[in-house]
């Protein structure tokens, strides 16, 4: 039997300048080796990129983007009578928000050739109107949970 968790939720502040906590949360992950402020640099030139594309307001299109990279399922490996099951699973809201951050930084790392900034405009831009390499993941994501959707019911039985 496991033991009691006794995690605790954290209580997150938000950014310097628009006060929101996924903000603060989407520059902490973009953070690399401890240096914060280069993370909001690039996060704010972003969204000053963003709204001279898109002319619109930034942080509409950073949530839009969110919103639509975020995944509803997702597979999990499970180890049944000597065969592994992908088994399909509703994502909580803390991993939903986590995954879809990842997913739109990591598409933006992978572009070569231009400064993170412009990338990460680039890919927030293209997330917000459903296209993109984040969206290409949780749609890729869905799919196999969808594919695996007959061991569903694996998940409920115990052993």
């Amino acid at each position: 039997m496991r033991k009691r968790s006794y995690y605790k939720k954290r209580d997150f502040k938000g950014d310097f300048t628009h006060n929101r906590v996924d903000i603060s949360r989407f520059i902490n992950y973009l953070m690399s080796e401890g240096r914060k402020t280069a993370a909001e640099k690039v996060f704010y030139g972003a969204l000053e990129k963003v709204k001279e594309a898109t002319k619109s307001e930034p942080v509409a299109v950073f949530e839009k983007a969110l919103q639509n990279a975020t995944p509803m399922l997702e597979v999990s490996s499970r180890r049944i009578g000597g065969a592994n099951y992908q088994i399909p699973r509703e994502v909580r809201p803390e991993r939903q928000f986590f995954l879809a951050s990842h997913w739109i930084i990591n598409a933006a790392r992978s572009k070569k050739g231009k400064p993170m900034a412009e990338k990460l405009a680039e890919e927030l831009i293209a997330a917000s109107k459903n296209e993109g390499a984040a969206i290409k993941k949780k749609q890729d994501t869905h799919r196999m949970a969808e594919a695996n959707r007959a061991f569903a019911s694996l998940m409920r039985k115990s052993f």
